[in-house]
């Protein structure tokens, strides 16, 4: 065990993958541990550098194996699945992740900690509620609007129109039965709902990464704690370009030859802090007609020229565009050229 010098580990609930190589990269064994035998041999294991996976239950195996005094590095599932040769098994995950391992300009996981995960667990289940009272207004929606009534949309709406159903003679007893259990259903969620972000509200006052985080434009309790329980201080990415790439924000490319297509964003990573942060945007935007600050002129402009038809990307935009409404409150109207003209 002592010519071990890095252990490349396929998670599992029970059987784990291990593959350990030498100095030189020569795979010393490639076998099967139970979980009791894999933490025994993970204890006896001179401080090595450990490769997991990062799937479910690498974060928990990530700090325990630190705290044994192993180097615990998680890598992107992406990176791994070009480097599994021949059928996937057990056998070849652990042999991909070796391998990747060695690749240069590998972005790792950071490990979470446990109250990052906790807050994670709490917005998993809370976009889970959200989504399943969504389906319990629409199903009640659906179902009343083949008996002639119908709800202007909203939640408060929707209240008021339940309450009203209930003394509704035209029914029958059994069918608004059915239907005040909905709403009872609907109102258990909602209850549900509020004590979950009760405990986000708690845990943004506790952070004082989540308080910076909340002087940003459009960035509430929601996205605040969803970023922080995401990726902590951002020390995983070097500058916030990196952050855009790892969000999926720039655009797919295509590329071969002379040609090179540019199509819609890439959509990369976490698909639900992305939408938390459009939902964020959207605030932001709706806010902006109230305000006269910097970035509420610059949204102000961005709409004029949505509103015009035209392209957004104006060539004069910048601070001098930004004074010059400020001094007129008028809106920049230029224009870029078409290729064409």
């Amino acid at each position: 065990m002592n010519d071990i010098n890095r252990v490349a580990v396929d998670l599992a609930k029970n059987v784990f993958q291990v593959c350990a190589l030498n100095s030189h990269n020569k795979v010393l064994f490639n076998k099967k541990l139970s979980r009791k035998k894999f933490i025994e041999f993970m204890v006896q294991l001179s401080p090595s550098s450990v490769f997991i996976e990062a799937c479910y239950s690498s974060h928990y195996w990530g700090r325990t194996l630190t705290e044994m005094g192993h180097k615990v590095h998680l890598i992107p599932a992406q990176h791994v699945t070009p480097f599994v040769r021949g059928n996937k098994s057990d056998n070849n995950d652990a042999l991909a992740i070796a391998e990747a391992a060695n690749r240069p300009n590998i972005r790792f996981v950071p490990i979470k900690t446990i109250q990052q995960q906790e807050i994670m667990a709490i917005h998993r289940v809370r976009a889970r509620l959200i989504k399943s009272r969504t389906q319990v207004t629409n199903q009640t929606r659906g179902l009343l609007s083949d008996f002639g009534i119908i709800f202007a949309k909203g939640f408060k709406p929707f209240r008021e129109n339940m309450i009203e159903l209930q003394e509704n003679k035209s029914l029958s007893v059994s069918f608004r039965e059915t239907m005040s259990d909905l709403y009872n259903e609907f109102n258990q969620i909602s209850e549900r709902l509020n004590n979950l972000e009760k405990h986000l509200k708690d845990y943004i006052k506790k952070n004082n990464n989540c308080t910076i985080i909340s002087s940003a434009p459009g960035i509430g309790f929601v996205n605040a704690s969803a970023l922080v329980a995401s990726i902590d201080r951002g020390q995983a990415f070097k500058n916030p370009r990196e952050f855009g790439v790892w969000l999926g924000l720039p655009p797919r490319q295509y590329g071969s030859g002379d040609t090179f297509k540019s199509a819609g964003i890439s959509k990369r990573e976490d698909r639900y802090l992305r939408t938390q942060l459009i939902h964020a945007a959207r605030a932001a935007k709706k806010w902006a007609k109230h305000r006269d600050d910097q970035l509420s002129l610059w949204i102000k402009q961005l709409e004029y020229w949505q509103a015009q038809g035209h392209c957004c990307h104006c060539p004069q935009a910048g601070k001098n565009h930004l004074g010059s409404f400020e001094e007129t409150g008028m809106l920049c109207t230029a224009v870029p050229a078409k290729d064409n003209e």
